[in-house]
């Protein structure tokens, strides 16, 4: 399951809980690659902490949208993954885009508004 929303700033906060499969990240990818080509998004932040499982289609969901966002200089970084996940990660060259914080901390990290302050 995915809650996939845009804040004000063009920020995506993609909360993916449960297990992500194939088909949920073919509906997944469609859905932030639309925004991203709409220029709505500069941003994605993908919310990893109530995932149990995922396999290689969610590696590739999280690059493709590296890739999509590249020629905007977008940025991507993936919050609270498990430990399984996160060397799965760092194997796949993302270690960098890892943080262990909340969603508020990586707004501001990105440069986001918060709609709270």
């Amino acid at each position: 399951m995915a809650d996939i929303e845009i804040i004000d700033n063009g920020i995506i906060i993609a909360t993916l809980r449960g297990e992500l499969d194939n088909h949920e990240a073919n509906r997944i990818r469609s859905h932030i690659s639309s925004s991203i080509f709409t220029g709505q998004v500069r941003a994605v932040i993908w919310n990893l902490e109530g995932l149990g499982f995922m396999d290689s289609a969610g590696i590739g969901l999280i690059l493709g949208r590296m890739r999509d966002l590249a020629p905007l200089e977008g940025e991507t970084l993936i919050l609270n993954p498990s430990s399984t996940m996160e060397k799965i990660f760092n194997f796949s060259g993302l270690g960098p885009n890892i943080r262990h914080c909340t969603i508020d901390m990586a707004i501001r990290e990105i440069g986001g508004v918060l709609h709270e302050q």
